[in-house]
């Protein structure tokens, strides 16, 4: 998963936790904002979710405080509901220590997984899939951003964990 990626999808299986993100993390620093994350495109949208993966795992409590809607809610893979306050009491947690990362990058090496978005209007849906399945027939999660003041920001996510091949 998402939710660059599969970080809450990762936590879900390595924590019960769930935080919401799939993919690769960003090459960037997690207080650096590329250009393109404000822009109305699918390619804004997989890097401010591959921001919000960086910003989870190095404890950028400020960006992700921004980023996430206050009635964001994650839902993970036993139905449990994590408020924003949980994904950023975890992403503190992750300040000055690279354990979650180097759980995360094994997860996701372990779990490729391909990104699907759509917009319509100011809402965009970002899904995680497993490629050999490819998006059409398979979901593993998914996160809902809504473009507010010139920026994406984060308000729901879901996820269903990999499936089996």
């Amino acid at each position: 998963m998402r939710k660059q990626y599969l970080f809450r999808i990762a936590l879900a299986c390595l924590a019960a936790t769930t935080m919401g993100t799939t993919g690769a993390i960003a090459a960037t620093s997690a207080t650096q904002t590329s250009p393109d994350e404000t822009a109305r495109t699918e390619a804004a949208v997989i890097a401010v979710d591959e921001h919000w993966l960086e910003a989870e795992l190095s404890g950028d409590s400020a960006w992700l405080d921004a980023m996430l809607l206050p009635e964001y809610r994650s839902v993970g893979t036993d139905g449990a509901v994590h408020p924003k306050s949980a994904i950023m009491a975890h992403a503190a947690k992750n300040r000055g220590s690279d354990e979650e990362r180097r759980k995360v990058e094994a997860w996701i090496k372990a779990h490729p997984s391909g990104k699907a978005v759509v917009i319509h209007g100011d809402t965009a849906i970002l899904s995680f899939y497993d490629p050999a399945k490819g998006a059409a027939s398979d979901v593993r999660s998914s996160d809902i951003f809504v473009y507010v003041d010139g920026r994406w920001h984060a308000l729901y996510s879901q996820h269903s964990g990999p499936g089996k091949s």
